[in-house]
């Protein structure tokens, strides 16, 4: 039976609704980030261009880097808009959007996510990699989705006994990266990372401006949480939703976290932009040898 058109909905050119894209329009290897003007940081290192479009915070461009077809495309702040993005990607590659029918024949993406974030671990210091191995949602994204197949239980139940977690916030969830992906982007110079996606920046990252905050202690014991040796080393915004929508969708999907603060030790980056453009040319370069 065809989806109706309430559920997926398309534009009159017969584009996907919010990305306003085409199945031509991406490859099979998608970078993410969340700031729109990061894009054409990243395609300033292509070899060409050759599609390019932006609709609200959605800016793609696809094109070719060393020989390998490429689109990047940005998702704003947030596991809200990874839930559009990776759902529009999804049925770009899976759904006969004119019959408005799933394919028989299934796709499975590439996707990373090249993103800023902030250590909470101080032997992982300012300018660093971390490479987001398992990641913690602290929003309510996968709760809605049957996704008990995807989940780390154990984890999760571990680590809201050790943080005493409030029972009024959203359930945890821990969701594991592309295994395939995370051994081609490790290496030397990344840090393996359990990363913790939190709903907003400021109190829910524990930032204190005008106002209290439930759990004044809540990166502390995020930063001393311990699950076999495992522990949490970075909070920023996306991860745990790309990681729970890609699994749930038989994509594969990795983080790579540019370092460019340390709650720990309360430094900042001095340049937050050439750590980040390091770690673009870092993660391009791994990503040609992908199979």
């Amino acid at each position: 039976m065809p989806i109706k058109a309430s559920e997926l909905i398309l534009n009159p050119d017969g584009s996907v609704y919010h990305l306003n894209l085409l199945p031509e329009h991406i490859a099979n290897t998608i970078i993410t980030v969340g700031d729109p003007d990061r894009v054409s940081s990243v395609t300033k290192y292509f070899d060409k261009v050759n599609f390019s479009t932006h609709k609200r915070e959605f800016h793609t461009q696809t094109g070719v880097y060393k020989g390998k077809p490429i689109t990047v495309i940005s998702t704003g702040i947030g596991t809200d808009n990874i839930d559009i993005v990776f759902n529009e990607l999804d049925a770009l590659v899976n759904i006969d959007l004119k019959k408005r029918e799933v394919k028989s024949k299934l796709t499975s993406l590439d996707i990373i996510r090249i993103g800023t974030s902030g250590s909470i671990q101080a032997n992982i210091p300012i300018d660093s990699f971390v490479a987001s191995e398992y990641a913690a949602g602290f929003d309510s994204l996968l709760h809605f989705y049957d996704s008990a197949q995807v989940q780390y239980f154990e984890i999760s139940e571990a680590l809201k006994r050790q943080t005493n977690w409030f029972e009024k916030k959203s359930d945890p969830y821990v969701v594991k990266s592309s295994e395939r992906l995370y051994k081609q982007l490790f290496s030397d110079k990344t840090f393996t990372g359990f990363t913790a996606t939190n709903v907003g920046f400021y109190g829910p990252q524990g930032r204190i401006l005008r106002l209290a905050i439930q759990d004044n202690d809540l990166n502390d014991k995020l930063a001393n949480f311990n699950h076999n040796g495992r522990t949490i080393t970075n909070l920023e915004m996306e991860t745990a939703g790309i990681y729970g929508i890609a699994n749930l969708l038989g994509h594969h999907a990795l983080s790579m976290n540019a370092i460019i603060a340390n709650r720990a030790t309360g430094e900042f980056s001095a340049d937050p932009k050439k750590v980040v453009n390091d770690l673009i040319v870092y993660t391009l370069d791994k990503i040609l040898d992908l199979d």
